[in-house]
């Protein structure tokens, strides 16, 4: 299928990985002294409205000091605002047998999740895990994914995201005052950490649930790392882009994922630490 065996979830997400190191080059660092910093995290709460990118950061904190099950909790609670990323390192933990027990069905079960929106990245890396698995593991891998689905899935997973941003939305639109053009937010995506200033804090692409979707796949859709576009080379023509999980009927009243408790101060508004 041309799918090269190097790519995996860890490829696709190196930049997050390796945090500022890959920073893109023309990326301006934020004071290590902003006294605004703190005050945008705790109190207008970019994060704290986007639990999608807040545990997906924790979890990649988690990841790159070696605590590989604290970051597969902090990767399913992200997941349960439906962040795919997230939901594709679920999966690579569990390939991987990455401080947890090896299970190849969930891990399929989670990257077909990943995949949902037809992401070329986690397509790619979809079709490589079905490809590896026998026809026990397959057989598994669809029983186990409807459950994972119901929870997990957009059809849930949305509407709890959707309503997180609107009501994060309503707070933020009456603090304006004092979160200054110096105010650094870096965003997590596949090429590194997006910078975002204070005149961006409140553009409404990272606010109302539909643009905040079309951002979201704008980024993900068919990422480049570096001067590669990923899926480029993949692209063949007949690959299933459709999720082979039967549908399952969206469990509204999931209970969230717990996850330690954690030091947040500073994340997402600095250069993250090497």
């Amino acid at each position: 299928m041309g799918i090269p065996v190097a790519m995996s979830c860890r490829t696709l997400l190196a930049a997050l990985a390796l945090a500022g190191a890959m920073l893109p080059a023309n990326a301006q660092i934020a004071p290590s002294k902003d006294p605004t910093a703190d005050a945008l995290m705790m109190s207008a709460g970019f994060l704290s409205g986007h639990p999608d990118l807040r545990y997906r950061l924790l979890g990649l904190d988690e990841l790159k000091q070696g605590n590989y099950e604290s970051a597969l909790k902090f990767f399913k609670r992200a997941s349960f605002y439906g962040d795919k990323p997230s939901q594709g390192m679920v999966a690579e933990l569990l390939w991987d047998s990455k401080g947890v027990p090896r299970d190849r069905p969930s891990a399929y079960a989670w990257i077909d999740l990943a995949a949902e929106r037809g992401y070329l990245g986690f397509l790619s890396i979809r079709e490589r895990y079905w490809a590896a698995l026998d026809d026990a593991e397959r057989k598994q891998a669809l029983e186990l994914g409807g459950d994972i689905y119901a929870q997990y899935g957009d059809a849930a997973a949305q509407p709890r995201l959707d309503a997180v941003l609107r009501r994060e939305r309503r707070q933020v639109t009456g603090s304006r005052t004092g979160f200054a053009g110096n105010l650094k937010i870096y965003i997590p995506g596949p090429a590194g950490f997006e910078q975002i200033d204070g005149s961006k804090f409140y553009d409404l692409q990272f606010w109302d649930p539909q643009l905040y979707r079309q951002w979201q796949n704008s980024i993900w859709m068919q990422p480049r790392m570096g001067k590669v576009t990923v899926g480029e080379a993949e692209k063949v023509s007949g690959t299933p882009t459709a999720s082979r999980v039967p549908a399952t009927a969206p469990v509204s009243d999931a209970k969230e994922p717990e996850t330690p408790q954690k030091d947040e101060s500073g994340l997402g508004t600095k250069n993250p630490r090497p």
